[in-house]
């Protein structure tokens, strides 16, 4: 009678655990299936951001906006912004001199900017002011670039076209290009003399212009008219 006493708390034991491993072959935790086109999904979608962007370890670049997502395993990554953004750039002394928006916004590998919708582009150290609806943006480089109808409006004239290539020089807006243009310029600056301004309209050379005025006679534009620093 002692030895079966004895016995008892081990047979216990035994019987438990056996119970537990039968358990556990038989209800083994749900699993879920594999993850399919892990290149397609976000690996972050974040709502109500407001961040800051560094260069060279100096912050340039705040960006504001109703919807991140981030993709990690696309080539290359890229950020999309579906719902819109707003962008400030910072000078050296972390003063506000450029502002962009657009109602939809893409960033590739951190460095190049694909923007759509509608677009306006401020540029106040240069004072232009910029409309579109797609621009493309190397900010490395400082490239812009657009092949749809662009507006500029500047201080002394209004340029308008089809096809536009520009580049940030100094963080400013101080060269550019557009093609199949019309507008208004100042006669002084396209025909070197101090005549009240002129409509002018282009085809297919480059140039700067924009804006047509009906009460100025219609002159030939220069071959070729560049926006430089």
């Amino acid at each position: 009678m002692r030895s079966t006493l004895h016995l008892l708390p081990a047979l216990v034991l035994a019987a438990a655990m056996s119970s537990l491993a039968a358990g556990c072959d038989s209800e083994a935790p749900p699993m879920g299936g594999a993850v399919q086109g892990r290149d397609s999904l976000p690996v972050m979608v974040t709502h109500g951001v407001s961040k800051l962007i560094s260069d060279s370890g100096v912050i340039r670049y705040k960006i504001i906006t109703e919807e991140w997502r981030v993709f990690d395993k696309t080539n290359p990554p890229r950020w999309e912004f579906p719902k819109g953004i707003f962008i400030e750039r910072y000078d050296d002394k972390f003063k506000v001199n450029l502002h962009i928006t657009a109602d939809s916004a893409w960033l590739y590998d951190q460095n190049l900017w694909k923007l759509r919708g509608h677009i306006e582009l401020d540029d106040q150290a240069a004072q232009t002011h910029m409309t579109t609806e797609e621009l493309f943006w190397n900010m490395r480089t400082g490239e812009l670039s657009s092949d749809v109808y662009t507006k500029l409006i500047e201080p002394e004239q209004e340029i308008e076209g089809n096809w536009f290539r520009a580049t940030l020089l100094n963080r400013r807006l101080t060269h550019y290009h557009i093609r199949q243009s019309k507008g208004f310029l100042p006669m002084n600056d396209a025909f070197g003399n101090n005549s009240a301004p002129a409509a002018t309209e282009t085809a297919d050379t480059a140039g700067d212009s924009a804006a047509v005025v009906p009460a100025a006679p219609l002159r030939e534009a220069p071959a070729s008219h560049r926006k430089g620093s």
